[in-house]
């Protein structure tokens, strides 16, 4: 593991876990809820919540979910109601919960220069699932961590408004990618991309550093400065694109 890599896990995270404290982590881009020093939830704003991700796939109506939430919320029972009712089954609510974990705390553990701080006794209204090592937190985020660099070495990609690049290469990108690639317009970025989806953002994010990759997206040009400014400088087409290969190569 790399000195960088290091750097980026949160050395207050392994202290707790140390601790076996129970509350919420909360850094810049999430929080991370432990009970007895494992994770046991992770929100971030750039990640889709279980409703949106339970709800897009069909496993959960919007009715059952609220229902879930106004019987079971103040219970922090939200997950086990679900699967009571017999509106979830319970390895449908694991495998969506760990997707869910692992998804937020990859952006919640990103690098920042933000305070972190602990709620000590803090736990979220959703409920325990199965609870995860803070060892394997971090192990899987710098695992994404290295895929994203190794298919794409631009993080601008990961939080700029994107552009389409259209060039005959479309043809051969898989559906999956395709409806990725059908939501970037210029303005959205990949965490709304995802958040329409319904789908877990590092999957998108992975996605759309494939599609740089392949030339057939980059970040939107910056809106043009007001007239009395004068003539704005716009960047040369395949300037960017000789830009975007020199990246590839550097990255192989």
């Amino acid at each position: 593991m790399s000195t960088e890599a290091r750097a980026g896990v949160s050395p207050m995270l392994s202290r707790l876990a140390d601790e076996q404290a129970t509350g919420a982590l909360i850094r810049e881009h999430g929080t991370l809820y432990l009970e007895d020093g494992r994770v046991v939830h992770a929100e971030s704003p750039a990640t889709p919540g279980m409703d949106v991700l339970l709800m897009a796939g069909g496993a959960v109506r919007a009715e059952g979910w609220s229902e879930a939430v106004d019987r079971a919320g103040a219970r922090q029972r939200v997950g086990r109601y679900l699967v009571e009712q017999g509106r979830l089954s319970d390895g449908a609510l694991e495998l969506c919960h760990l997707g869910a974990l692992f998804d937020a705390s990859y952006f919640t553990l990103a690098p920042s220069s933000g305070p972190s701080r602990f709620r000590y006794g803090v736990s979220h209204w959703f409920g325990t699932v199965r609870p995860v090592p803070v060892a394997t937190v971090e192990r899987e985020t710098l695992r994404r961590r290295e895929l994203l660099q190794r298919i794409w070495p631009e993080p601008d990609t990961d939080t700029a408004p994107l552009s389409r690049i259209i060039r005959r290469a479309e043809a051969c990108v898989p559906p999956r990618r395709r409806r990725v690639l059908d939501l970037v317009d210029g303005a959205r970025t990949a965490s709304q991309i995802a958040l329409t989806l319904g789908r877990p953002a590092f999957h998108t994010l992975v996605d759309l550093r494939r599609l740089a990759a392949c030339g057939l997206v980059a970040t939107a040009p910056a809106p043009a400065p007001p007239e009395w400014f004068g003539l704005a400088v716009v960047e040369d087409p395949d300037v960017a694109l000789l830009r975007r290969l020199r990246a590839g190569l550097e990255a192989l």
